[in-house]
């Protein structure tokens, strides 16, 4: 078989993903990434691989000290394609059915607590700004980071918002997530000010939600230095990323009772466990705030 017709497989498989599954081009870019990484390892056309090439994939993966949920990430994409072939390409024999991977190691989420979020969110209207900066910046860094706390988005969410999509009046955000599903998330008071501050301030009206100082859509790396920037202006610890603040909505959600499939709604989590790991952020709190005031803890 030819390079050109093993690729050819790959892509049909590429495009079926992105046409029939609406997969988002970073899925698409980590996927294609993983096809060609087992291809440059290993020549044999697609449909001759067997376990023992997989099984000698993922030892010299191993080898090389990869991270497991690397490892998984790759095996994710093998295995969609290979479910592919065999309910598509008339593939008789899945080579990676009974291949085991290592377990990844569970690590609990870092989340800010209460008054650190507050300390955060506070910081824009407390920090000089910046020379070239509009008035209204510091307005609308509060406003990403409100709505961001506030409803528990992912920072792509976040950065591809129009206007349109928050509803003043249901109190409410519609968010396209992963594989472009919908749901309506509710925003609170002190994000929707925020928001109707910044609008006004900044004469948005249409479009994107939040703009930069040339009014187009703010990027989703923009967003990452707007929260690093104000973090050197807090008493905060801990280095911090965006999806920190996701991490601690769903844990304050929780310590609050929140519900667990309400939370997994918000979030827009597919499986419910992937939002389970915040209930054990829960309990490890719990525990600590036991073993601190429990006389006999």
């Amino acid at each position: 078989m030819s390079p050109n017709s093993r690729d050819s497989l790959a892509e049909e498989f590429l495009r079926y993903l992105a046409v029939e599954r609406n997969a988002s081009p970073r899925t698409l870019k980590a996927y294609r990434q993983a096809l060609g990484a087992f291809r440059a390892k290993n020549g044999t056309p697609w449909k001759q691989c067997t376990p023992d090439d997989f099984r000698d994939y993922l030892f010299a993966i191993m080898k090389r000290g990869q991270a497991r949920s690397y490892v998984r990430l790759q095996f994710s994409a093998l295995r969609a394609f290979y479910k592919f072939l065999t309910e598509r390409k008339k593939l008789r024999i899945d080579p990676l059915r009974q291949l085991q991977l290592p377990k990844v190691e569970k690590k609990l989420p870092l989340v800010l607590t209460r008054q650190q979020i507050e300390e955060l969110l506070a910081a824009p209207l407390k920090t000089a700004k910046q020379r070239a900066a509009p008035e209204w910046m510091p307005l609308r860094d509060v406003a990403v980071m409100e709505l961001f706390y506030s409803s528990g988005l992912r920072l792509s969410e976040l950065a591809a918002l129009d206007v349109e999509d928050v509803d003043l009046y249901t109190e409410s955000v519609r968010v396209f997530g992963k594989g472009r599903k919908e749901r309506v998330c509710p925003i609170g008071a002190p994000a929707l000010e925020a928001i109707s501050k910044y609008r006004s301030n900044a004469n948005v009206h249409s479009g994107a939600l939040f703009i930069n100082k040339s009014r187009k859509r703010i990027s989703s790396r923009s967003i990452w230095l707007i929260l690093k920037r104000y973090l050197r202006h807090t008493s905060i610890p801990i280095s911090i990323s965006p999806h920190k603040l996701r991490h601690s909505f769903a844990t304050h959600m929780l310590d609050r009772g929140a519900d667990l499939r309400s939370v997994q709604a918000l979030l827009g989590h597919a499986s419910l466990s992937t939002t389970q790991i915040y209930t054990h952020v829960t309990v490890e709190r719990l525990k600590k705030a036991y073993a601190e005031a429990h006389p006999r803890a």
